[in-house]
């Protein structure tokens, strides 16, 4: 099994920043993508950033320039440090892995708890 541990949630003020992070384990191969989404209520799921276990990074345009996101492959883990924080950006964020579980094995997607976000004065 494998099971993805967020943490790093929170209330903060507009302007303010908050760092999430969320580590992978149990039986896992390799981790091809590790990303953050969220979901505001009454809003559908959105990709926030991804990040390839090469470094390579993709930001929706609503947070490029705001959000920076990271990994540590050597220990299956994805930071994403947010800064100027607004409340539009107030959400559940989700932590994804796209990963392999055997080496042959095809690629899976895992999804942690969520973790609240809340940006509010």
């Amino acid at each position: 099994q494998v099971q993805l541990a967020e943490s790093g949630g929170g209330l903060v003020q507009p302007g303010g920043s908050l760092r999430l992070s969320c580590a992978a384990s149990g039986s896992i191969f390799s981790i091809d993508v590790m990303g953050w989404y969220r979901r505001a209520p009454g809003n559908q799921r959105e990709l926030v950033a991804t990040i390839t276990s090469s470094g390579s990074t993709n930001n929706a345009d609503s947070v490029k320039g705001r959000f920076t996101i990271s990994r540590d492959n050597t220990k299956n883990t994805v930071w994403m440090q947010m800064n100027s924080l607004k409340p539009e950006d107030t959400a559940v964020y989700y932590c994804n892995a796209r990963l392999r579980r055997r080496r042959y094995y095809t690629t899976e997607d895992y999804w942690g708890q969520g973790t609240q976000v809340s940006v509010s004065s």
